[in-house]
C-alpha cells in the first residue's frame, strides 16, 4: 500500500514496515515547513501503534537523501522568528528520536546541514557508498538547528564534531562509518533493503523491550534522567510483563516466542 502526503511524503507500507520518502526531488528534497508537518503528523498519529516494527526514512531519487533545509524560508527571519523555526525543528526530531520501534536513516547521497540533522535524528543510519555528510552551516554565517551540534558531538566525539561544524567539510561514507556516524555502508539502492533487513531482526524482539531499549540510550543523554535509575525501573517494569512470561517460555520450549506488545 502507498499513500501520498501531498507533494512532500510518500508512505509505503511493506506489512509492517513504513518507508517515508521525502519527496522534494527538485530541490534535493530539502526541508521546508511542510516536510517537518508531514513527518510530524505521522509520528504523533502511529506513537505506540505496535503494528508498526520499523520505520525507514529516505529522499527521493538517487542524488540527496536531504540536502539541507529550504534557504529560501530564512530570508525573511527575525531572531524570533528563527529560533521559533529551529525550536519546532528540533521538537520534529526529538518526535523521531523518540518513536517507540526503530527509525533508520537509508542515506542515499546528500544528507547535509537538515539532512544530517534528520539522519542523525534516527536511530540508526544506513548509508549508500555515494553518501556525504555535513553540517555546513557556517557557510551561510549560521549555526545548525535541528540539533547538529548537539548529536553530532554525540555520535563521533568532541574534536572531529568541532573540526566539522567550523570548516563545513562533508565527509564521506566510509568515513561516516569510521567516525559512529553511519552503522552500515550499503551499494548505492540497497540502502532501504538493508534497513528493512535489520527491522525484521528487530521486529523478532520483545517490542516492549525494544521501545525502552530506545528510551534508555536516549536517557544517557537526557541531563534531566539519570539513566542507571531508569534502568532498573524499566527492568521491573519489563521482567513484570507478559511478552517476559512469553519470553522465558520460549527460550525453556524451545521455539520462538509470540510477543504481543503487554
Amino acid at each position: 500500500m502507498t499513500e501520498m502526503n501531498p507533494d512532500v511524503l510518500l508512505q509505503e507500507w511493506d506489512e509492517s514496515i513504513v518507508v517515508l520518502t521525502i519527496h522534494r526531488p527538485d530541490a534535493l528534497n530539502a526541508l521546508n515547513r511542510s516536510v517537518f508537518d508531514a513527518l510530524e503528523v505521522f509520528f504523533k498519529k502511529h506513537k505506540g501503534n505496535y503494528d508498526i516494527k520499523g520505520v525507514i526514512i529516505t529522499g527521493a531519487g538517487s542524488k540527496a537523501f536531504v540536502a539541507g533545509a529550504d534557504i529560501k524560508e530564512f530570508s525573511s527571519l527575525d531572531a524570533a522568528m528563527g529560533s521559533a523555526l529551529s525550536k519546532r525543528g528540533q521538537d520534529v526530531f526529538f518526535m523521531i528520536e523518540r518513536f517507540h520501534a526503530p527509525v533508520i536513516a537509508a542515506v542515499n547521497g546528500f544528507a547535509l546541514g537538515g539532512g544530517c540533522e534528520l539522519a542523525m535524528s534516527c536511530h540508526i543510519r544506513v548509508a549508500g557508498q555515494n553518501a556525504k555528510f555535513g553540517q555546513p552551516e557556517v557557510n551561510l554565517g549560521l549555526v545548525p538547528g535541528y540539533g547538529g551540534s548537539q548529536r553530532l558531538i554525540q555520535l563521533i566525539g568532541k574534536g572531529k564534531a568541532t573540526e566539522m561544524l567550523l570548516t563545513a567539510d562533508m565527509i564521506n561514507a566510509d568515513e561516516a562509518f569510521r567516525l559512529g556516524l553511519a552503522t552500515h555502508v550499503v551499494e548505492p539502492g540497497a540502502e532501504v533493503e538493508k534497513a528493512k533487513e535489520i527491522i525484521r531482526k528487530i521486529a523478532t524482539k520483545g517490542p516492549l523491550a525494544v521501545e525502552q531499549s530506545i528510551q534508555l540510550v536516549n536517557a544517557y543523554f537526557d541531563k534531566t534522567v539519570d539513566g542507571f535509575v531508569k534502568e532498573y525501573e524499566d527492568f521491573g517494569l519489563t521482567i513484570g510483563s507478559q511478552d517476559s512470561k512469553e519470553g522465558a517460555a520460549a527460550f525453556v520450549e524451545k521455539r520462538k516466542p509470540v510477543f504481543k506488545a503487554k
